[in-house]
């Protein structure tokens, strides 16, 4: 059997850079002089009409659901409540640990979303595949380990951030799915429409306060976040195989340290920084032997079949 093509260049850098701008969530939402889910609101609320914007100037515009559609549309609206959980638990947990466990735990999907892609895509690793995800997993543990140990005061804030870690794979599952059939930016726009109500209600229920007084933290979130992270991130979910995607995530929590050390003093040792190494060479042994294997696609229902010219 010949072994798995190397993710395309232009994919891979994507999702690198997806994870970079992404790692500066958790100081943004910490600076935001909102409730954490209403910070999350207005992630989602000020990047969907920029986002439905582009989605409408390109040449595959989002159509509304019609006949023959119902189960891609279920999808995109499953996906879009799955990434409101995801980003509502996880902006409480960002303000109750650390940015590195914050980062790291909100990114499970990291073992998560490539174990889908064992088991169900029957994407199978390779040698190198298999070397890669166990210097990850190591790393992550010597990332998390020594900061849960000196402060198990952070247990509540990395107990919600496991939660927003699990909503985030099945986000990703589901996008995956839509991302077969459609370009990335409709499938961001509509599931990004599809997080604003339960966004809303989830932080009125909690009594946050909603309207800010200072928009400069909110609009960045929305900027950094959800239009050039969440976009390139899903851009590359339909080009790179699950463990790529999973492994990648790992870039988070890596920035996220340097981030906490740098703005709040958050003190690094040495197993940081032989699990950020570890992570790394991670990186590299995947780049250069995973991808999408030709031929191998996720398995579809009928009904979404005569999609992709949506």
């Amino acid at each position: 059997m010949a072994p798995p093509a190397a993710p395309p260049p232009l994919a891979f850098a994507a999702v690198i850079l997806a994870n970079v701008a992404l790692a500066f969530g958790p100081l943004l939402v910490r600076m935001a002089d909102t409730g954490p889910v209403a910070s999350a609101f207005w992630r989602i609320t000020l990047a969907a009409p920029v986002l439905a914007i582009v989605a409408f100037l390109s040449p595959a515009r989002p159509r509304m659901p019609g006949k023959g559609q119902a189960m891609l549309w279920s999808v995109l609206l499953i996906s879009g409540i799955a990434f409101a959980g995801d980003l509502g638990t996880w902006h409480i947990g960002i303000r109750q640990t650390t940015m590195a466990n914050a980062t790291l735990f909100g990114n499970s999907a990291t073992f998560i979303f490539p174990l889908y892609g064992f088991l169900v895509a029957r994407a199978w690793p390779s040698r190198t595949q298999g070397i890669a995800l166990l210097l990850a997993a190591v790393g992550a543990g010597l990332l998390m380990g020594r900061s849960y140990q000196v402060d198990p005061r952070h247990l509540v804030g990395d107990l919600l951030c496991v939660l927003a870690g699990l909503l985030y794979a099945v986000y990703f599952i589901l996008m995956s799915r839509v991302r077969s059939l459609m370009p990335p930016v409709p499938a961001l726009a509509w599931s990004t429409v599809s997080s604003i109500v339960p966004l809303f209600v989830f932080a009125t229920l909690l009594g946050e306060r909603v309207w800010p007084e200072h928009w400069s933290a909110l609009i960045l979130l929305a900027l950094g976040s959800q239009i050039i992270g969440q976009g390139l991130m899903i851009y590359a979910l339909g080009l790179l195989s699950p463990l790529v995607v999973g492994l990648a995530l790992l870039v988070q929590p890596m920035v996220a340290t340097a981030i906490g050390w740098l703005v709040y003093g958050e003190t690094l040792a040495l197993p940081d920084l032989i699990g950020v190494a570890m992570v790394a060479v991670a990186l590299v042994l995947v780049r250069r032997g995973s991808g999408k294997t030709p031929g191998k696609t996720v398995a579809k229902p009928a009904d979404m079949d005569d999609e992709r010219r949506i």
